[in-house]
């Protein structure tokens, strides 16, 4: 099914080129809309799903500009029209249960954290829950939106935001690096974009065929900050801590320093970063 057959409720202004099997997978990104400007592709992808007609499974949106992006807890996400990548990819885990719904982040974080890692090397994180961290800079992060039908997860829709090619970034928006800080040279969006939607698609299928033990394992490895003591807030409470776990259901596992383990969901921890 061809997207364009959904784009009629749209301002076709907005759309540069549709683009089919130019990636290696058997299905992300083989469906690939590149728009022009969109206030967030995670929006444009929600509002192709009211459609009658269904949209293919690894379906990827992809736009040069963002102009309303978001992050985890409604955080906005900044980014220089051009310069970075901004997409949203379908995927139709059914097979997958709601409690079950963090292995899903895990699988998208590695697939992004093993499309980088070659490129940028040993400094790279995964930092709970799913940003990508370089040092202690954010290089990117994703908003998976699940829609939840019958106990199983019938849709998600998969956010990614990775800063790539720009340079400044504006006051207050924390503490952002780019490909292009760290190599100091230009590095080409479409081959990035196609790195990461394999590796999306490869973590993905081991999620599909029950590998759950290698994704969790996987995933912690790679997390930013573990087993070293470092400094967290809660509750208005600044305290010292290690992580040391991550429940099956997505919780942070934090020993204390008076050897408490304590678990927190997103909204309940900061990292104070250096």
């Amino acid at each position: 099914m061809n997207v364009f057959d959904f784009l009629n409720v749209f301002e076709l202004n907005i759309i540069i080129t549709l683009q089919n099997n130019i990636f290696s997978g058997l299905f992300v990104g083989q469906n690939l809309l590149t728009l022009k400007e969109v206030d967030s592709t995670n929006n444009f992808l929600k509002n192709l799903l009211t459609n009658s007609k269904p949209v293919p499974e690894g379906t990827v949106i992809m736009a040069e500009s963002q102009f309303a992006g978001r992050g985890q807890q409604e955080n906005k996400w900044h980014s220089e029209p051009g310069k970075n990548l901004t997409f949203s990819v379908l995927l139709n885990p059914a097979f997958l249960g709601v409690l079950n719904q963090f292995d899903l982040t895990r699988a998208i974080s590695l697939g992004v954290y093993d499309a980088l890692e070659p490129i940028l090397g040993a400094q790279l994180k995964i930092k709970w829950p799913n940003d990508i961290y370089y040092a202690d800079k954010k290089l990117g992060g994703m908003l998976i939106e699940n829609l939840i039908q019958g106990g199983q997860i019938k849709n998600s829709i998969v956010g990614i935001g990775i800063n790539v090619n720009q340079q400044d970034f504006p006051a207050g928006t924390g503490n952002p690096t780019s490909i292009r800080q760290i190599l100091h040279e230009d590095y080409d969006l479409r081959t990035l974009l196609s790195e990461i939607c394999t590796h999306i698609e490869a973590y993905y299928l081991n999620l599909k065929a029950g590998k759950i033990v290698f994704l969790r394992n996987a995933y912690l490895n790679r997390l930013y900050w573990l087993n070293e003591p470092q400094k967290f807030k809660a509750q208005n409470e600044v305290f010292a801590g290690t992580i040391i776990n991550v429940k099956e259901t997505g919780l942070l596992v934090i020993k204390n320093n008076n050897n408490e383990e304590r678990e927190f969901s997103l909204k309940e921890i900061e990292f104070l970063n250096k």
